[in-house]
């Protein structure tokens, strides 16, 4: 039953002195008869948390989840909302608040004010526990690693290229190593691979991939930073050309295309390629992988 503001005073006053006389040393009795009180569930209500002077017991460890549900409720929430809000279930919530008046209808359109503003807030505080337990996990990670050996360079860079660099295919074979990305650590690690598979420099040469509404020098100028190499390795670049009912994500200035990665005369260094994949396949006991090596 919902009480007047009336009642609640009147509880309230009526809950400090017994409050007060419970902190004096007085029994339950005593405060019965002193207050005129005939319903143990009302002396419940009234001493509800208070823990008798002396008594081993500690306070309840909700209290302050209590409170703070009850200043939810006077502020018009519902009992879904102060659940999610203080991760508690609604039996617990249902308890502490059931004495104070219910919150008057939101319209539809508080509703979802009320809504977009609870998910806002949840989200600031998760947002940055969530990145600090991947940050966690990516660190521990690379810290398995350690440090890469040659052979262990070969056989990632191995396998980075048959992922995505150019390979022969049925009925055309031309043994050519092309590899073409738009990470720049993938660039540089590719790089190091080549210097590892024992790849002359001078042999490498590198071609920007870019749209035609981007900023080309920019761009030029970028892998030119990221490759460590001279303006004389860069050929031609290739321009794609705008499609205006295409909407495209990379844009701004954080585009910098793709760099396309040549390796001249690299037909022995492709044919390797495919014997350290193979290698990988086997030992990984993936033979349905080994046919498409064969073609």
């Amino acid at each position: 039953m919902t009480r007047t503001p009336q009642q609640l005073a009147r509880v309230e006053a009526l809950r400090g002195q017994a409050i007060a006389l419970r902190a004096s040393g007085k029994s339950r009795a005593q405060i019965k008869n002193l207050l005129g009180i005939g319903s143990e569930g009302t002396l419940n209500e009234l001493l509800r948390d208070v823990i008798p002077p002396g008594s081993p017991l500690r306070a309840n460890a909700k209290d302050d989840l209590r409170a703070r549900a009850r200043e939810l409720r006077l502020a018009g929430r519902s009992y879904n909302e102060i659940v999610s809000e203080l991760g508690v279930s609604k039996s617990s919530v249902s308890l502490w608040v059931r004495d104070l008046p219910e919150p008057p209808r939101l319209s539809p359109e508080q509703r979802r004010q009320r809504a977009a503003e609870g998910a806002r807030r949840y989200w600031e505080s998760e947002r940055g526990e969530r990145e600090a337990r991947r940050r966690e996990v990516r660190d521990n990670a690379a810290a398995m690693v350690g440090r890469l050996s040659e052979r262990d360079l070969l056989i990632a860079g191995a396998v980075a290229y048959w992922c995505e660099g150019g390979k022969n295919k049925p009925g055309r074979r031309y043994d050519r190593v092309v590899f073409m990305n738009s990470d720049p650590g993938l660039i540089r690690f590719f790089l190091r691979f080549l210097e590892a598979a024992g790849v002359d420099r001078a042999d490498v040469a590198f071609h920007v991939c870019i749209h035609e509404t981007a900023d080309l020098a920019e761009a030029e100028k970028f892998w030119l930073e990221q490759t460590g190499g001279t303006a004389d390795r860069f050929g031609n670049p290739v321009i794609k050309r705008h499609r205006p009912a295409t909407v495209r994500s990379n844009v701004g200035e954080d585009y910098h295309g793709c760099l396309r990665v040549e390796v001249r005369r690299g037909a022995w260094l492709y044919r390797k390629i495919e014997g350290w994949v193979e290698g990988i396949f086997r030992a990984a006991s993936i033979e349905s992988a080994e046919p498409a090596l064969d073609r």
